[in-house]
């Protein structure tokens, strides 16, 4: 394939986390209710809770995957047979890339990646791990978030935007820790693809008790990323006797088949159904990491609804899901059906760099781009991320 005649967006990298990310800046009485390690049976282990949290095999992240070793296995090219931990190969010591922004600034230049969002390994899936302490999830994250511009940045020399992590579970402390991210020139933020959970009865996200939220995210015009991780769906599959919590790379065929595209399906039809746009007509939105199986599916079944109900939506629901939401398709994904149906508008690179199950090159997912014209590459690979990374306040 030629080299593009520009510079990458892309819409989908990932550090790992040091080992301090979560405790750097937490009360140290905290520690035990949120994060803390542990070294037992000589292996150093994550405790999270208080329990031995298995979401990452390894939390350390040394020693690690090589980046895109598990492409062929994702894309469902496995003739021999192999066990996913086959598939990974030799694991290597971890590269200081993963974690120094300043190397891996170089790395970028050398990959024709011009900027990036950044998204959390191991965190994606702790919300779920401590959802049942809400002073803990927002303690843990708080800290987190901390040790992100600390490390990171939120916005670092215009080519690393670090999207602080923020849950709902208290709208009070979240409406407070967006307002810091805002302070902080976060241009991103990143929050888990689910229902918000309580004890006493969980909620939409769209519900208009968090309205004071979103009114701050429409007005101050950041992009919210909703990014897989562990949306709470492993209770959901013990009806089907496969319960228990989410380990990545763990899943069962049963849970590939049926639970990979539930959460963003549900998430984004609870959002419209739930009048969101409606209410708040700034909002941008990206789906990364989570594919794009469940969009057509989510469109044929907002079609029938809007037939069969037409008053009950402000307009086409069709409409306002490709006004207000962006999509990160795996490179595996049908790609030219989906711009058919959303437009090559709404779709991003996203690499999912440095991760096992992501791409060698970010540059390579201009080859699943066939049919799209040259205009319409470059929005793909770069101008719509850009837009997006540009808060358009009102």
């Amino acid at each position: 394939m030629a080299e593009l005649p520009f510079l990458l967006f892309d819409a989908d990298n990932h550090y790992y986390e040091a080992e301090d990310a979560f405790t750097r800046h937490i009360e140290p009485r905290m520690k035990r209710r949120c994060m803390n390690w542990a070294t037992l049976n000589g292996r150093k282990e994550l405790l999270v809770a208080g329990k031995v949290n298995r979401f990452i095999p390894n939390p350390t992240f040394d020693p690690v995957a090589r980046p895109g070793c598990l492409d062929d296995y994702y894309n469902g090219i496995n003739p021999e047979g192999k066990s996913i931990r086959e598939a990974f190969g030799a694991l290597e010591p971890i590269n200081p890339v993963y974690r120094d922004r300043d190397l891996r600034l170089e790395k970028m230049t050398e990959q024709r990646v011009e900027k990036a969002i950044y998204f959390p390994t191991l965190g994606v899936g702790m919300e779920e791990a401590l959802k049942d302490d809400t002073h803990a999830v927002h303690t843990a994250f708080e800290a987190f978030n901390r040790w992100l511009l600390d490390d990171w940045g939120f916005a670092y020399q215009e080519r690393i935007f670090a999207a602080p992590y923020i849950s709902l579970m208290d709208l009070d402390r979240a409406v407070k820790e967006l307002e810091w991210a805002l302070e902080n020139d976060a241009r991103f933020i990143v929050m888990r693809p689910s229902y918000v959970y309580q004890k006493g009865g969980s909620r939409s996200p769209a519900d208009p008790y968090y309205d004071p939220f979103w009114q701050i995210v429409n007005d101050s015009g950041i992009t919210v990323v909703y990014h897989g991780g562990d949306s709470g769906y492993g209770e959901y599959m013990s009806d089907w006797g496969e319960g228990g919590s989410i380990e990545s790379f763990g899943s069962s065929p049963l849970r590939s088949i049926s639970m990979s595209h539930k959460a963003p399906f549900d998430l984004m039809a609870a959002l419209i159904a739930h009048r969101l746009f409606e209410r708040f007509t700034n909002l941008r939105m990206a789906s990364i990491e989570m594919g794009a199986f469940w969009v057509p599916w989510l469109l044929q079944s907002l079609e029938r609804t809007y037939g069969q109900d037409p008053s009950y939506f402000f307009e086409d629901p069709v409409e306002t899901f490709k006004r207000h939401i962006s999509i990160a398709p795996f490179h595996e994904d049908s790609v030219l059906k989906l711009k058919d149906l959303i437009g090559a508008e709404n779709l991003l690179l996203g690499s999912d760099w440095p991760h096992a199950e992501g791409l060698v090159n970010p540059a390579d997912f201009a080859k699943d781009l066939d049919g799209f014209s040259d205009s319409e590459v470059k929005m793909v690979m770069r101008d719509n991320c850009l837009a997006l990374s540009q808060r358009r306040p009102v």
